[in-house]
């Protein structure tokens, strides 16, 4: 692209300078997926209408090149900002923006600028460069790749709540949901049906792709992640709660997490072993995410990334679904509960409740009932906080599967298969 775009006789100087400003749009356009959530197949163009210029098949300059190889993997950044600067710029020469001009950055180098001089006169003196920025072997979208809907948890939730929270803040008529949870409650389903509704989308509260572009489309233009006085993304916006990519070594909730689906797994498949939710991905937990991903024709690597993980979650609510009504009771749904739910798992996690609460001192009673109200979720969060889970009042897999393994120790009542998988 650069030697489509500037002339390879120019100070080395503006040629470095092009080459951070080109390397930072390619890396913004990608970055916010720009295209691909207006459902097209590239990440950038070649038109400077939109872009930059690009013509397959011409000569590549040598020097050129060079510097590119060097450069490919650095980028600019606005200070305290996470995204590529969308480091717009054109030729300066007839066409003017309010970024660099290439004809302005020759002059400027000729009069012994340095590049980041020569950046900093366009783009002002709060920019940053990354240097040697890691490469990736493939870039993954980030739509999660399955449904979102009430009871969901993760990461992909998490997001989704930063995004239509802000979104929200320019829209008013969509309420603001929670953020930080990582679970799809109430109030973040009441968010997804407001923003479906307001912008002109099929309203169910289920989030696939096409409320998931929209949402990321508005998120990216209330901050103008694409534009030089862009309100920015910060290190507090991109920290993750949950864990990607695990494989052995890794320790935390997130492998624990792992851990419970694959005991449950063991229960339908011999070829996956027993272990231990203990919360360290060790050998035994890399045999088992092995045999699962070889039952079901995944990429056998022992990796538990996206692929792996949302199998992992399909197939356990299929399987869940398909035993008899006596044998999923007290067994998890594999939906997290949260304030504003209705059904009988509620019931039977308030009912478990009071057992703990006659042996646990500090655990208070509630009433069953079925609704999962403000006094299930500070027994929740009792609970969470006696037991050093995170504590946030939703049940997800880890907080019911350790409830339901006090339970049994306290009552005889348990079922086999309810124990089994404790």
């Amino acid at each position: 692209m650069t030697s489509s775009e500037v002339y390879p006789t120019w100070p080395e100087s503006a040629l470095r300078a092009n080459i951070y400003a080109i390397v930072s749009v390619t890396l913004n356009r990608i970055y916010t997926e720009h295209y691909r959530t207006q459902g097209l197949p590239f990440d950038i163009t070649n038109s400077t209408q939109f872009d930059q210029a690009y013509i397959h098949g011409r000569d590549i300059f040598q020097n050129i090149q060079q510097l590119v190889d060097q450069q490919l993997n650095d980028y600019i950044v606005r200070r305290g900002h996470i995204e590529p600067l969308f480091a717009s710029y054109c030729s300066g020469r007839g066409v003017t923006c309010r970024g660099l001009s290439q004809w302005g950055s020759f002059n400027l180098a000729q009069q012994g600028f340095t590049p980041m001089r020569i950046l900093q006169h366009y783009y002002g003196n709060n920019i940053d460069l990354v240097i040697d920025a890691p490469v990736v072997a493939r870039i993954l979208p980030t739509y999660p790749g399955r449904l979102l809907r009430r009871g969901s948890a993760g990461e992909s939730v998490r997001t989704l709540q930063t995004m239509l929270r802000r979104v929200s803040r320019n829209f008013p008529a969509i309420p603001r949901a929670n953020v930080n949870t990582g679970v799809f409650d109430a109030q973040t389903e009441a968010a997804v049906r407001a923003f479906q509704r307001v912008f002109g989308l099929q309203v169910d509260g289920v989030v696939g792709p096409i409320t998931w572009n929209r949402a990321r489309q508005l998120f990216n233009a209330v901050k103008r992640l694409s534009e030089l006085d862009s309100e920015g993304m910060r290190e507090p916006d991109v920290a993750t709660l949950y864990g990607t990519n695990l494989r052995q070594g890794d320790r935390g909730i997130d492998v624990r997490a792992v851990q419970l689906y694959l005991r449950f797994f063991s229960l339908f498949h011999p070829s996956i072993p027993r272990l231990a939710a203990d919360g360290i991905f060790g050998p035994i937990t890399d045999d088992a995410v092995r045999a699962f991903q070889r039952i079901y024709s995944l990429t056998v690597d022992g990796i538990v990334g996206r692929n792996t993980f949302n199998r992992m979650v399909s197939e356990y609510t299929t399987l869940y679904n398909r035993m008899p009504a006596a044998q999923r009771r007290f067994v998890f749904s594999g939906y997290s509960l949260s304030p504003g739910d209705r059904s009988t798992k509620v019931r039977e996690l308030q009912e478990m409740l009071n057992t703990l609460a006659e042996h646990i001192p500090g655990l208070p009673s509630v009433t069953v009932s079925g609704e999962y109200g403000p006094g299930t979720a500070a027994a929740v969060r009792a609970f969470q906080y006696a037991t050093q889970l995170p504590v946030s009042g939703d049940t997800g897999i880890l907080t019911w599967n350790a409830i339901l393994d006090q339970f049994e120790s306290y009552t005889a009542q348990g079922l086999v298969l309810a124990g089994e998988i404790a």
